[in-house]
């Protein structure tokens, strides 16, 4: 049975956008929001996107995608990898479980990891010379997505409002945010709330802000045709003086060099 990878690409917004599939969809779709939010309206409802949830439709769903001003409360930021694909292995795949149509995953390493494998991939075969491996990896990366769907949630408290800190520091990471607003979210003192952080992912609320920014700075490097101002800039840094000295304590090379040396061919529009 064979798996079709059909469209794999990375998308950043930071500007007002829609998408409209109104008659229905004609291939499974799989959106993954990586930072930022977004409104998805599917089949007469709406749904309220944030960073790490998962988006699964399948044909004939209603798919309408809004990315719009948050009313005064920051500038727009949506990011996201999302597949159009189809197939009789993923017909016999979506029917093993019900799927929500939108998921809470997170932002795991290896899930991202695969989904950008699949990405660089696809790009590289243009002409259909990968396709048994970009099927292999869609198959890896479906299983994947089970595998984070139907993962145990934190069992105690503690751990469940650790989660929550980090999702709050995901989600606003690439905007300015205070650490007494991610505290406050939790319902938490500022030194509890940071203490608590510590102690479940060995590094502070700011030391993993600062890794998103340039983790998601990488992806726009790499997949956008951003300036490089542009990046420092959406990616949350408050200069590019800034962006360019931690980028190069971190990778070793300037942004300029960094592009220069993982470019790849352009990327598809939606």
């Amino acid at each position: 049975m064979d798996a079709r990878l059909l469209i794999c690409d990375y998308s950043y917004h930071f500007q007002q956008f829609s998408n409209s599939h109104r008659g229905g969809l004609t291939t499974y779709l799989f959106r993954l929001q990586t930072e930022g939010s977004c409104e998805v309206y599917s089949n007469g409802t709406v749904h309220h996107v944030q960073g790490g949830d998962l988006l699964l439709l399948r044909p004939g769903d209603k798919y309408e995608l809004r990315v719009k001003d948050g009313g005064g409360e920051g500038r727009i930021s949506s990011g996201d990898y999302f597949i159009f694909c189809d197939g009789a292995w993923i017909d016999e795949w979506w029917g093993r479980m019900q799927r929500p149509v939108v998921s809470r995953i997170g932002l795991d390493d290896h899930l991202l990891g695969l989904w950008r494998h699949l990405l660089l991939e696809k790009r590289r075969g243009m002409d259909g010379e990968n396709d048994e491996l970009t099927s292999y990896l869609l198959r890896g990366l479906c299983l994947s997505l089970d595998r984070a769907i139907t993962e145990t949630k934190p069992a105690d408290r503690l751990a469940s409002t650790a989660l929550r800190l980090k999702r709050f520091v995901e989600e606003h990471a690439t905007v300015t945010f205070k650490l007494e607003d991610a505290a406050k979210h939790v319902g938490l003192s500022l030194s509890r709330a940071v203490k608590l952080f510590k102690e479940y992912y060995g590094k502070t609320m700011i030391q993993y802000a600062l890794e998103i920014r340039l983790n998601a700075a990488v992806e726009r490097i790499k997949y956008s045709t951003m300036t490089l101002e542009e990046i420092a800039e959406t990616s949350g840094f408050a200069s590019y003086s800034y962006f360019h000295r931690v980028f190069r304590a971190n990778y070793g090379m300037s942004p300029v060099k960094f592009r220069e040396s993982a470019s790849v061919p352009g990327s598809h529009k939606r």
